[in-house]
């Protein structure tokens, strides 16, 4: 055998391994968009309202959140696959636990063990491909990696809808534990066992603490702001609003809804490749960040304002803009808010390379605990004024993350 034979089989190896572990992510993604398509059944067996579920179900997102830091720690100090192999088991453990829930109490049990478990479904494949490719391979692997993990949010549109509706809600999280154990039996058998590289001994609490004081520092400040509202303005819709928007205020069926998330979810997946490729080309990514996503919170707005004898429907003469309007502006809605990853580049940007790795951390953070509080939030907002007033309040909230980022950002960053 050649050397070039063992290095194409060892390039073999490495695919296959990080798209097993990639899997992992994709089932992540899955679980966390569950509820959008089944909320209300899920509230219906609860005896409680949908929104007082929405907001019960931020526990997953908090939980996510807090988990980032010690599970990067752990795979610092074990390595990927043993992490990737306990985390794939607590998510099993945790879908089966969600999917015997019989309350609000024992299903936010259920969403806590999910949000520790898949807090590093996508650090698991970023940090092998991070360890074993050239800095060029790493973009390009990066970006597949997040495609690959996008596809559990379209399995979590149409092909979900018609599971729920034909076997239950509970199905969702019983497909996903068996995914789980697949998932664990692929990582096992293709993921290799690196000895750990111990980079940091410090306990997990004092490198928690030095993230966010770098987090809370004046370069960073402007874009944890945005990254706060960024992300959890396009996921709360995904994986929670969207559905009872599209199936209360605009009528569609469980599957139709399904159809126009499934949209929502491909804009997604090409946004950040298309918003990559403008960045290259025009090089004024501070100004690229923030157009996007006032325009997110514009399109959130007009959306909002389409409902039942708002303005925009008024202004069209109908009692209510069609689900084709609703369509559109996903779709631009999903493309719009992929600006996102370039908050981590412009990180690496503003800050000495020896804390890079932290400030990316404290990017990331706020991604997901932005997430949850906006999931957190906007339920109480729908109880007390309805889903317009939840989009609505994540334009305003989209708004106000931008105009923080310019505050702090300057025009050559």
């Amino acid at each position: 055998m050649t050397a070039t034979d063992d290095a194409g089989g060892a390039t073999r190896a490495l695919i296959f391994a990080l798209v097993a572990l990639a899997c992992g992510h994709m089932l992540s993604t899955l679980l966390r968009t569950i509820p959008a398509i089944s909320l209300d059944l899920m509230a219906a067996d609860f005896h409680i309202e949908p929104q007082a579920l929405a907001s019960l179900t931020s526990v997953y997102h908090f939980a996510f959140a807090a988990s980032q830091i010690p599970v990067g720690a752990a795979m610092d100090r074990f390595g990927v696959r043993p992490v990737s192999l306990a985390l794939l088991a607590g998510t099993v453990f945790g879908a089966i636990a969600s999917g015997v829930a019989t309350g609000p109490e024992s299903f936010a049990v259920g969403q806590l063990i999910l949000g520790v478990a898949t807090s590093g479904m996508l650090m698991c494949p970023m940090t092998l491909a991070a360890k074993q490719l050239s800095a060029a391979r790493f973009g390009l692997w990066s970006g597949a990696i997040l495609s690959i993990g996008n596809i559990g949010m379209l399995l979590s549109s149409s092909p979900l809808a018609f599971v729920i509706d034909t076997y239950g809600w509970r199905a969702g999280f019983w497909i996903s534990a068996i995914g789980g154990i697949a998932v664990a039996l692929a990582v096992f058998v293709l993921v290799p066992n690196q000895p750990a590289e111990h980079k940091d001994e410090s306990s997990p609490l004092s490198q928690m603490i030095e993230v966010l004081r770098l987090g809370l520092s004046r370069p960073l400040r402007g874009l944890i702001a945005l990254a706060l509202v960024s992300l959890a303005s396009s996921l709360v819709l995904r994986g929670l609003w969207g559905g009872p928007w599209l199936m209360q205020v605009k009528g569609l069926s469980r599957v139709e809804a399904g159809n126009q998330l499934g949209a929502f979810t491909l804009a997604m997946i090409a946004g950040p490749l298309l918003v990559g490729m403008i960045d290259r080309r025009i090089g004024r990514r501070r100004a690229l960040v923030a157009s996007t996503h006032a325009f997110a919170a514009l399109l959130l707005a007009l959306m909002a304002l389409g409902a039942p004898h708002f303005p925009v429907a008024w202004l069209f003469g109908v009692t209510v803009m069609p689900p084709s309007y609703d369509l559109a502006l996903f779709v631009l809605i999903g493309l719009f808010t992929s600006a996102q990853p370039l908050l981590f580049g412009m990180s690496r940007q503003l800050v000495d390379a020896q804390v890079a790795g932290k400030a990316l951390a404290a990017i990331n953070l706020a991604f997901f605990l932005g997430t949850a509080l906006m999931q957190s939030i906007t339920g109480a907002v729908a109880a007390f004024a309805g889903l317009p007033a939840v989009l609505l309040f994540m334009a305003a909230a989209l708004i106000v993350g931008v105009l923080i980022f310019l505050t702090y950002t300057t025009a050559n960053s």
